[in-house]
């Protein structure tokens, strides 16, 4: 009888079987992310029950309804859904941006989130990456959530962000309240617009990262203790 053609001979399984046994198991595993879930979507969670208890709608309902009566617009749903239905604007923007497609924590990808912010910006990476190693190095209640054109790091609120501003520049913004501005330290004017990041230091290498950035990171970081 012909032999199979996907069926090793006695030789080569013997072989094989040899080599298994002697080879040296690899120790690599697949690296974890740096990235944590964006605490929005926690929100999401405790909202989506209490939707249910408020309304008597589960999330899905409410977005069937809207997607069959409601207006085609974002503004005119979220406007339809407070006055036609009584939700509350949170409410009624959470549900009109998921019926507009908007992802929910399952669609949530930070990693490739962060590779489409760097898309003609490859160069910034490296820069990017140091500051995720000083930003996670400040303590173990730190977490960095990617958006679409930022990384913010929280602690209790965002205390700092990487944002890299053009294709040469990456600004470390960093929450530090109305400090007068000195060294490389840039204000932002966003203490006077009651925004959280209120000063930045532009980087353009990583020979840039320096004691002075470290200093002013872990400084915003202890300020949201």
């Amino acid at each position: 009888m012909p032999k199979s053609k996907s069926a090793p001979d006695s030789e080569s399984t013997s072989k094989s079987a040899l080599d298994s046994k002697s080879a040296p198991k690899s120790k690599s595993a697949p690296l974890k992310s740096p990235y944590s879930l964006h605490p929005g979507f926690a929100m999401q969670t405790t909202s989506m029950a209490k939707l249910i208890e408020r309304t008597g709608k589960t999330l899905e309902q409410w977005i069937k309804l809207v997607k069959k009566s409601g207006p085609p617009t974002a503004k005119g749903q979220i406007a339809w859904l407070k006055s036609e239905h009584g939700l509350t604007t949170n409410y009624a923007a959470w549900v009109a941006e998921r019926a507009g497609g908007g992802g929910g924590a399952e669609d949530y990808d930070p990693d490739a989130l962060v590779d489409a912010m760097y898309v003609g910006k490859g160069d910034l990476r490296p820069i990017h990456e140091r500051l995720v190693r000083l930003g996670l190095a400040l303590g173990k209640d730190v977490k960095l959530c990617p958006g679409s054109t930022i990384v913010p790091f929280y602690r209790k609120h965002v205390f700092a962000q990487i944002k890299p501003s053009t294709k040469t520049r990456i600004d470390l913004g960093f929450a530090l309240g109305d400090l007068k501005a000195k060294g490389r330290l840039i204000d932002t004017g966003g203490f006077a617009k009651k925004d959280r990041i209120t000063h930045r230091i532009a980087i353009t290498s990583v020979a840039e990262i320096d004691a002075e950035v470290e200093r002013w990171l872990e400084k915003a970081y202890e300020r949201d203790a």
